[in-house]
């Protein structure tokens, strides 16, 4: 059987959408950045690599920051280690929780001795969850799209949102996280709660493809939790972004108690696990 990994371009658009429409909720990710970007590395910010046998497209790796297996196969997986070699250049490892795992291990084994065996943290299970319906909460009214006149407030609110889940400060010197967030705003893709002109509670859509959306960045100022108001905000953004979208997707956590709980109560039902490998 022949096999090979290679570099796709947009030529390989048509195989590439036929293979993230077999799980759309689970490959919104990528399918997001190929819908914006294409295939090919100029436009993307990187490659992505295809893994055929006798030709035909089996897998594809998003080989950016975030390492992405789709459809990834022992053999798929096997290839894409043995050419991505023993120099680690991404931030993180994500994707369904069976193949960003598996890819994390067969890394390490491929590879012993550098830094794919030294993990800031491991989050094994985020179970992935969806709604494609109305919430069963009443939104709260005061949840909108936010845009420039509240940019401010707005990249404050994200900053800490990012630095409570993630761990560490997404603030550096290539201005990256604020072009990021400004391109939200822009987009539509910011909502949230503004009182007295601060934003005390947001979420966005990170990731969309022409049918799903994936929440993302859900925060609620420290001091306002416990007080039931993040069922009817999240009841509001699964209303407006069914404006656009009829599938909204998001991923938490599995330790998050808590916020599970919560997106159950607003409609979400579990469908599957993603993990992320961050460094």
């Amino acid at each position: 059987m022949g096999q090979s990994v290679r570099t796709l371009t947009n030529e390989d658009l048509p195989r590439v959408q036929e293979l993230l429409l077999r799980k759309p909720y689970e490959n919104v990710f990528v399918g997001s950045r190929i819908r914006t970007g294409g295939l090919e590395a100029f436009m993307l910010g990187c490659e992505v690599w295809g893994y055929e046998e006798d030709g035909e497209l089996v897998s594809i790796l998003h080989h950016g920051a975030n390492l992405v297996p789709i459809n990834g196969t022992p053999a798929a997986l096997d290839a894409y280690v043995n050419r991505i070699g023993p120099i680690r250049t991404c931030a993180s490892i994500l994707g369904t929780a069976d193949e960003a795992l598996s890819m994390y291990e067969k890394l390490c084994r491929r590879w012993p001795g550098g830094s794919w065996q030294r993990p800031r943290e491991i989050r094994a299970c985020q179970p992935l969850m969806v709604i494609s319906g109305p919430p069963a909460v009443e939104p709260d009214p005061r949840v909108r799209r936010v845009g420039r006149a509240d940019e401010v407030s707005y990249f404050d609110a994200a900053v800490a949102m990012y630095t409570e889940e993630v761990g560490v400060s997404p603030l550096d010197g290539s201005n990256g996280y604020r072009w990021y967030v400004d391109r939200l705003m822009e987009t539509g893709c910011a909502m949230g709660i503004v009182e007295n002109g601060e934003v005390i509670f947001k979420s966005d859509v990170g990731s969309s493809t022409a049918t799903v959306c994936q929440v993302a960045g859900v925060w609620l100022r420290p001091d306002l939790r416990g007080r039931g108001l993040s069922a009817p905000a999240m009841a509001a953004v699964v209303e407006l972004c069914e404006q656009v979208w009829p599938h909204v997707t998001l991923y938490v956590n599995d330790f998050n108690v808590k916020a599970r709980a919560l997106y159950r109560r607003v409609g979400f039902e579990e469908i599957g696990a993603f993990a992320t490998v961050l460094y």
